[in-house]
């Protein structure tokens, strides 16, 4: 039996379990999928080898402690600077990272965008502003710190200090604000004047109304949370860990299916 988990903190909400684990059901495969709560990052390698895993997905915050531990790393993964798929093969592990194409996948359905804010300056951030980048959309980039913001030395950064609001096609919140309390990923009356001349809202968290999201539907902007993000880069994972030898569209299915138990 291959067996499969994602680690993170907080990792009691996700749900990354009842999407694979239903796939794999449904695809008859011989695995499980479970979940793992990881306080200290530096222990994610001796976690993983001591669980005997054969993959596993990597949630906030270590997207970049996963990308400095495996030995071969795909391109995206290089590009991004953080991996959220890890892949055993013999002895190395294998980094990939599966959000910036989920993510392109999840936003679809927002048309003409050219103009992009986003919120955060973590993994996914990093992820996100590389899949915009690969579609030619203007990127900005703030954090409530600059210390980060020099990992983004492509795009235009700015700490709430420096910031001037303007609208955007796409405002995105990449922070886990609003996850395990009601916070915004920055204050909210500058969140609010950038919402007023913007378009589209797209947030990473799935599995609750975020403050983030409710702003931006009380303004009337066309708004996603994560839950399409999430799916797409999980269909894209479990591939992954049986050597892209699956079906996507029965995973897909399955994992649809399993988003609405």
């Amino acid at each position: 039996m291959k067996k499969f988990a994602v680690f993170g903190d907080p990792i009691a909400h996700s749900i990354s379990p009842r999407l694979h684990n239903l796939a794999i059901k449904e695809l008859n495969l011989d695995a499980f999928y479970g979940r793992v709560w990881l306080k200290d990052g530096a222990l994610l390698k001796a976690k993983f080898n001591t669980l005997g895993l054969d993959g596993a997905n990597i949630t906030v915050p270590y997207k970049q402690v996963a990308f400095e531990i495996c030995d071969v790393l795909d391109s995206h993964a290089k590009n991004i600077g953080s991996v959220n798929t890890i892949v055993k093969k013999g002895d190395l592990l294998y980094g990939y990272n599966t959000d910036a194409p989920g993510f392109l996948k999840s936003i679809a359905p927002f048309e003409g965008i050219k103009t992009a804010l986003i919120i955060g300056a973590g993994g996914t951030s990093k992820a996100l502003a590389y899949a915009l980048k690969s579609q030619n959309i203007e990127i900005d980039i703030i954090n409530r710190s600059k210390n980060r913001l020099s990992e983004f030395s492509d795009f235009n950064t700015f700490s709430w200090d420096d910031f001037t609001p303007k609208g955007y096609d796409l405002v995105v919140n990449s922070t886990s604000a609003g996850l395990k309390d009601d916070e915004f990923p920055m204050p909210q009356v500058l969140l609010k004047e950038v919402l007023k001349g913007s378009k589209f809202a797209f947030d990473v968290i799935y599995n609750k109304p975020t403050p983030f999201l409710n702003l931006a539907n009380s303004l009337n902007l066309k708004s996603k949370n994560g839950a399409d993000m999430l799916i797409f880069q999980a269909v894209l994972a479990l591939n992954l860990f049986y050597n892209q030898s699956l079906d996507e569209d029965k995973i897909t299915s399955s994992m649809q299916k399993a988003m609405s138990l």
